[in-house]
């Protein structure tokens, strides 16, 4: 269900790292507990992030939720694919709905995130 290849935060994001570089998103329950989305608001490109600090907000039709970053980095590339098409987020959450691509400053905070089956046993105690 939750690619093996990803890390995973208590707040619902994921990261995939490939070098320095990880693209960030949120996961599938995630996703289906805000419901449609309706609008993604995501930071500009060359903006610093750190461990944990809310990277951008995303609006459904139930609420509105702020999204953190997994890890401390710069914005690489944002997916402005969201502006016109915010339901990718529902569509593909851990594929074409990705929202934000950085260099990581700080590859041992990654320590700090769940594994693929980490996760799932985490959110199987929400979910009961």
């Amino acid at each position: 269900m939750y690619p093996d290849d990803f890390y995973y935060t208590k707040n619902h994001e994921w990261i995939q790292v490939k070098g320095d570089k990880a693209t960030v998103g949120i996961t599938d329950f995630a996703q289906k507990q805000l419901g449609d989305v309706v609008y993604v608001e995501l930071p500009k490109v060359g903006k610093k992030l750190e461990f944990h600090q809310s990277m951008g907000v995303i609006e459904s039709v139930k609420a509105v939720s702020d999204v953190y970053s997994p890890v401390s980095g710069e914005v690489i590339e944002v997916n402005k694919g969201l502006d016109d098409s915010p339901e990718l987020v529902n569509q593909d959450p851990h594929g074409k709905g990705w929202f934000i691509r950085l260099k990581i400053k700080d590859e041992t905070e990654l320590e700090k995130l769940m594994t693929a089956s980490e996760y799932e046993e985490f959110i199987e105690g929400i979910e009961e």
